[in-house]
C-alpha cells in the first residue's frame, strides 16, 4: 500500500471471490511494477475463516496475505451482513479508499458496497449484471442490491450488458472485460495435480463423475436429497461419483440412511486437485454456477440441477445443460452422454485468459481521470 496514488480496496470473503481476484491483483501488481500509481489494499471479510476454504486457496492461487482480515467468522447471512457492513466502514473510517472493488455475488461483496457507499466511496462491481432471476437463491438477492448502487460495471457476457441497460444504466458505466475465474483456470491448468485419494481410490480419467451440490432446494430437505442421490446412483451406470462436500450439504448428508455405493466423498479440495477431478471426469453433476464455466472452457459436459442459471452463456454457447431439480431428468441426460451425444459446445467472447489485465487498464484509466461516478448516476 506504500506510495500516494489512488486506493484501491479490493474485496474478497469466500471461497468462489479468490479465485476472482487473483489475476485481478496479479494484473495490478504488474502495473505497479511498470510504474502505475494505483495502490491496492486486499481485503478478507473472513466470511469464509477455515483452511479449506480460503487458506488452501490463496497459496495454491498465489495471492498475497490480506493487509486487512475483518474475520467476521460464522453466522446467519443477516450477522454476517451486519457485522462485515460494521467492520468495514470501520475501517473506511480510519483509512479512506478511493475505490470499493467486489467481485461475484456472496454475502462480502453486498455488505461492502453497502458500506462504501454510504460513505461516498464509488463502487465497481466484477461480474455485475449478472442474472438468474431467482429471488429464492440469497446469491440473486446479492446481485441486485449490489448492482443497484454500483457505479462501475466490469461483465462477463453481452447478456450481462443486456441486463444491466435493461435496469437503465449507461453504456458508459458498462466495460465487457470478460471472465476472471477464466484467467485463474488457464493460469494454473498446467499445475492441475491429482488429489491424495486418486491412487488409493483406483480413479481413472473418463471413468468417474465429479458431483457438487449446495442449493437449498437440492440438499436441505432429506427426503429430496435422498431422492436425489439414488437418481445419481441409477443414472451414473457402475461409475464412481466423487463428491466434495459442501459444509451446507454435510449436515442433510449425515442423516440419511442409505448413500448410492459409487459415491467417493471427500472434504472440499483444494483448487489445483478439484479442477484436475474436473478436467478428466466423465462429466460433471452440479447446482453451481462457478463450475459450468470451469467446465464450458474444459470442455467437459456438465448437468446443471437448476431450475435457472445467471450464466445462460454456459449453456447457449458451452457445455452445460439445464435439467431443472427433478431428479427424473437425471437419468435421460445421462443416457444421452452415454451414448456420445452431448454437445461439444464453445467458449464465450473475451473468456481468454487476460481478463485481468483488461480490468487493471481500465481502473489505471478511469482513477487516473478523476472520474466522479456518482455523479453519473441517475
Amino acid at each position: 500500500m506504500n506510495g500516494t496514488g489512488p486506493l484501491i480496496d479490493v474485496i474478497a470473503g469466500a471461497r468462489p471471490n479468490f479465485m476472482k481476484i487473483a489475476p485481478i491483483l496479479r494484473a495490478l501488481k504488474a502495473r505497479q511494477a511498470a510504474g502505475s500509481h494505483l495502490r491496492v489494499r486486499l481485503v478478507h471479510t473472513g466470511q469464509h475463516y477455515d483452511e479449506r476454504m480460503s487458506g488452501d486457496f490463496f497459496r495454491q492461487l498465489g495471492i498475497p496475505d490480506p493487509d486487512v482480515n475483518l474475520e467476521v467468522g460464522s453466522g446467519t447471512q443477516a450477522e454476517q451482513t451486519a457485522a462485515i457492513m460494521v467492520r468495514y466502514e470501520q475501517l473506511l473510517l480510519s483509512a479512506r479508499s478511493a475505490l470499493c472493488l467486489v467481485v461475484g455475488d456472496v454475502t462480502s461483496t453486498m455488505a461492502c458496497a453497502i458500506a462504501a457507499q454510504k460513505l461516498r466511496v464509488p463502487v465497481a462491481h466484477v461480474e455485475g449484471g449478472i442474472r438468474s432471476g431467482d429471488w429464492g437463491m440469497p446469491e440473486e438477492i446479492n446481485r441486485l442490491v449490489t448492482d443497484a448502487i454500483t457505479d462501475w460495471f466490469f461483465t462477463t457476457s453481452e447478456v450481462a450488458n443486456a441486463n444491466l441497460r435493461k435496469a437503465g444504466v449507461a453504456d458508459e458505466r458498462i466495460f465487457f472485460v470478460g471472465n476472471t475465474m477464466i484467467d485463474t483456470l488457464l493460469a494454473n491448468r498446467a499445475q492441475f495435480r491429482p488429489p491424495s485419494f486418486w491412487a488409493e481410490t483406483g480413479l481413472r480419467e473418463g471413468q468417474y463423475f465429479v458431483m457438487t451440490l449446495h442449493r437449498p432446494a437440492n440438499v436441505d430437505d432429506s427426503q429430496g436429497f435422498a431422492n436425489l442421490l439414488r437418481a445419481v446412483g441409477q443414472a451414473v451406470r457402475g461409475l464412481p461419483v466423487v463428491f466434495p462436500v459442501h459444509p451446507r450439504t454435510a449436515k442433510t448428508l449425515s442423516a440419511l440412511p442409505d448413500k448410492p455405493a459409487g459415491l467417493l466423498l471427500v472434504d472440499p479440495q483444494p483448487y489445483l486437485e478439484f479442477n484436475y477431478l474436473v478436467q478428466h471426469a466423465r462429466g460433471v453433476i452440479t447446482d453451481s454456477g462457478g463450475v459450468t464455466e470451469e467446465t464450458t472452457v474444459l470442455g467437459v459436459p456438465c448437468v446443471t440441477l437448476r431450475d435457472t442459471t445467471e450464466r445462460p452463456e454456459t449453456v447457449t454457447i458451452g457445455t452445460n445443460e439445464l435439467i431443472g431439480t427433478d431428479p427424473a431428468a437425471l437419468k435421460p441426460a445421462l443416457d444421452r452422454l452415454f451414448a456420445g451425444q452431448w454437445k461439444k459446445g464453445g467458449v464465450p467472447d473475451k473468456w481468454d485468459g487476460r481478463t485481468g489485465e483488461r480490468i487493471a487498464a481500465l481502473l489505471e484509466e478511469l482513477l487516473g481521470e478523476g472520474r466522479t461516478p456518482a455523479a453519473q448516476r441517475r
